[in-house]
């Protein structure tokens, strides 16, 4: 009998206590990056589906979908100003969240990552002051890298919350 996939472990390093400000931006961005995939590890499939938390709709594997876009929209679609759809949700319904009957969790998983290796790609030449446009709900608005970045760390750390309260209805684990 072969074993059911489980998400995969995940190595969370631990920002560095004296960095420069970029260097700062980028471990604590990852760290909290790191942080969603271990909310997710070692769990099965229906469980990255689960919504755990009623009456809220969210899940493991929407958040990692959800972030997935995120990524994709500060960093490709602001940082680089790069026209690109949304994987899951293209007309921005909430079709991230919503659609994961079909989903398949380890795709998605490595989806993320290989977004945060574009959204790395994507900033790696620009400096923290530079200016992009913003679109969509931010529109007729200018901001800078550096916002880009406090932006990411502030979404991650709230929806960690969340994936933090789900893993524990889950599975009982808590914290970290």
């Amino acid at each position: 009998m072969t074993q059911a996939w489980t998400a995969p472990q995940v190595e969370r390093a631990e920002p560095g206590l004296i960095l420069g400000e970029r260097q700062a931006l980028e471990a604590w961005l990852d760290y909290h990056r790191d942080t969603l995939l271990l909310k997710c590890a070692g769990l099965t499939a229906s469980q990255l589906k689960k919504r755990a938390v009623p009456p809220s709709r969210l899940s493991l594997l929407g958040l990692v979908r959800h972030m997935t876009e995120v990524e994709r929209w500060w960093f490709r679609i602001h940082a680089a100003n790069t026209d690109l759809p949304f994987p899951y949700d293209p007309d921005q319904t909430g079709r991230d969240f919503e659609a994961l009957d079909d989903a398949d969790p380890a795709a998605n998983i490595e989806a993320f990552k290989q977004e945060i290796g574009h959204a790395r790609a994507a900033v790696a030449g620009k400096q923290l002051d530079d200016v992009v446009a913003s679109h969509g709900h931010h529109r007729e608005r200018t901001l800078d890298i550096r916002w880009i970045y406090l932006h990411m760390i502030e979404e991650y750390a709230r929806h960690n919350g969340h994936a933090d309260l789900i893993r524990e209805r889950i599975d009982g684990a808590a914290g970290e």
